[in-house]
C-alpha cells in the first residue's frame, strides 16, 4: 500500500536582517571571543606525534593581521599587542554585518 505524497512548493520568506537598534535586548548575552593567528593541515599521525618542543608552521605571515572571532565567526581583524603580561588585540578593521568570512575555508568542514 503505497501512497503518493504531494509536496506544495513555497517561496522563501522576505526576512530583513536585524538593524543595529534592534539588538538592544541582546546586549547582555554572553558570547565567546577568540583570536585566530593561523591554521594548518596535517595527518592524524603527524598531530599525534606533536609534543613539547614541536613547532607547527601556520598559514599566515607574522606580519598579517589576526582574526577576531565571536562564537566562531570572524567579525574583525587586528594586531596582537602585549598588555602587562597578557596578550591583547588592537582592532584594525571590522567586518560589515552579513559580510562573508574572507579567511580560509574551515579545515574541519572540508574534511566532513
Amino acid at each position: 500500500m503505497s501512497e503518493e505524497l504531494e509536496l506544495t512548493p513555497f517561496a522563501p520568506a522576505d526576512i530583513e536582517p536585524a538593524a543595529a537598534g534592534d539588538l538592544g535586548r541582546l546586549q547582555d548575552v554572553t558570547v565567546e571571543l577568540s583570536v585566530e593567528v593561523g591554521r594548518t593541515r596535517m595527518t592524524l599521525g603527524q598531530a599525534l606525534a606533536l609534543g613539547p618542543g614541536s613547532v607547527v608552521a601556520l598559514s599566515r605571515s607574522a606580519r598579517e593581521p589576526v582574526d577576531l572571532l565571536v562564537n566562531g565567526k570572524q567579525v574583525a581583524r587586528g594586531e596582537v599587542v602585549v598588555i602587562d603580561d597578557d596578550f591583547g588585540l588592537r582592532i584594525t578593521e571590522v567586518k560589515a554585518m552579513g559580510e562573508e568570512d574572507g579567511g580560509e575555508a574551515d579545515p574541519a568542514a572540508e574534511a566532513a
